[in-house]
């Protein structure tokens, strides 16, 4: 029974340093075994015979637990969470647990005499009175695929004076399935004939399936990893395809003096594998207007990468079919509603008109954007709009912002400035609004965004992230 002491306590992955100290001690008593294995009195008796084949195998053992040690101290690729995950291969129970492991057996040739010891009768299932098996009948115990390497194990012992060191599986009387390992030598007479055989037989059935579980479990967790590389390939493809290409700064429209200079960029997660939702784009529209837009779709990989791809798409094509920004968030939900694989989002649509200097805009349970002005900040009033997906037919409101020359809107994901211990939301956003003396200095739009990467682009990111920033022009 565990001490009390550790009952409630988890277990932790071992330390390199105790790892590498049980390396140095399995090397220094596989020595020490080695050792007393040379220094054994070579004895044609049983007693003898039994010394050397214990030696033996203690040896085998030692080096398979320093390899095992060796594996223990490289460790797996995967988190220690994805490795609890696989399935654990069953200990024994009861009586198994408690079963001898070592028994040994002696077939005379000359008088057909079989001995074996009483833990040999335990691994086997098998009475004493029933009596041992000698060695012609000993095959109708294993499995019929291992029956030839028992049959040319024993020939080359008896034959040959081949030492025997092989493995092989027997259905016991009970029915129950038990892997052997056996070890044994020829005893010759004065002649040198082969008088008798002798062996040690070893219960390694825990061993083996402790052994195939942690195969079996490496081999899964390849896959996984071999599967999420792919879903971030594909995710990360998807994503470039879809995103806008343009780098640096784009102003539109391109015939006209109040041009929209425009810039945004794409912030990764640091501690998640897979590409997020996350969007941002800009869109010059039919008479000079223009659409600004960043948005997010729960989850993460192929499938939230997908979604968003459909999302933007829809938005893409509404806003140039002059859809409002409001009804178009309606559109957005819908869409979202009856997609295969539902999810939530949020989102914020604007169309800002150059003429007017007028921005209309709507939000999907998202951050509102913010507006910078002669060195001060202030987030707009957002309209009426719940997240996309939550809500069947819900209503988007729709509100308008009248733009100067030298205004900063700023658009951005709920990531870039994420809730923790350190700072809330509200944290975040006073963050984004101090920057706004370093906005008016900024020469361009690239140059804004410049400045919001260094104030929250340092450190590890939970969640990936967009930011747009929009300058208004003369």
């Amino acid at each position: 029974m565990p001490s009390h002491l550790y009952a409630d306590r988890p277990a932790q992955p071992p330390e390199p340093g105790s790892v590498d100290a049980l390396i140095s001690q399995t090397r220094q008593l596989r020595g020490e075994v080695d050792a007393v294995r040379r220094d054994t009195v070579v004895d044609d008796d049983a007693q003898g015979r039994w010394q050397r084949a214990l030696c033996d195998l203690a040896v085998h053992h030692l080096d398979d637990l320093r390899a095992h040690l060796g594996q223990l101290k490289e460790g797996l690729p995967p988190t220690s969470a994805e490795f609890a995950a696989l399935p654990q291969a069953a200990p024994e129970t009861g009586a198994e647990a408690q079963q001898t492991r070592v028994g040994s057996a002696e077939w005379n040739l000359l008088t057909d005499e079989v001995s074996w010891s009483d833990e040999l009768f335990q691994i086997f299932g098998r009475s004493p009175e029933a009596g041992a098996l000698p060695l012609d009948e000993l095959g109708s115990t294993l499995f019929a695929e291992d029956q030839p390497l028992l049959t040319a194990m024993v020939t080359a012992c008896l034959v040959d004076g081949r030492p025997i060191d092989g493995e092989f599986r027997i259905v016991r009387a009970d029915g129950r399935v038990r892997t052997l390992h056996m070890r044994g030598e020829p005893v010759l007479d004065s002649d040198g004939c082969t008088a008798s055989m002798w062996a040690v037989l070893r219960d390694v059935s825990e061993l083996r399936r402790s052994q195939r579980a942690v195969r079996e479990s490496r081999d899964s967790l390849q896959r996984r990893q071999e599967i999420a590389q792919t879903e971030r390939r594909l995710a990360v493809e998807l994503q470039e395809a879809v995103l806008p290409p343009w780098r640096g700064s784009l102003r539109f429209p391109h015939d006209n003096t109040r041009a929209l200079d425009v810039a945004a960029h794409y912030l990764p997660s640091a501690t998640s594998a897979l590409i997020g939702g996350d969007w941002y784009d800009a869109l010059e529209l039919p008479g000079g207007q223009s659409m600004l837009t960043v948005g997010d779709l729960t989850g993460h990989g192929v499938t939230a990468t997908s979604g968003m791809a459909m999302m933007l798409g829809a938005l893409r094509g509404m806003a140039m079919a002059g859809i409002e920004p409001g009804p178009l968030m309606g559109w957005l939900n819908q869409l979202l509603e009856t997609s295969v694989q539902p999810a939530l989002g949020s989102a914020v649509c604007c169309r800002y008109d150059p003429a007017r200097r007028v921005l209309s805009w709507a939000q999907a349970g998202h951050p509102a954007p913010l507006l910078f002005r002669r060195g001060q900040g202030r987030s707009l009033l957002p309209p009426e709009g719940v997240l996309l997906g939550a809500t069947s037919g819900a209503a988007y409101g729709q509100a308008e912002e009248r733009l100067e020359v030298g205004d900063v809107l700023v658009l951005h994901t709920d990531g870039l400035t994420p809730r923790s211990i350190e700072f809330s939301k509200a944290d975040g956003t006073e963050r984004l609004l101090a920057l706004a003396p370093h906005f008016s200095a900024a020469r361009s739009a690239q140059d804004c965004v410049r400045l919001v990467i260094g104030e929250f682009g340092e450190g590890e990111r939970e969640d990936d992230a967009c930011v747009l920033v929009a300058r208004i022009g003369s």
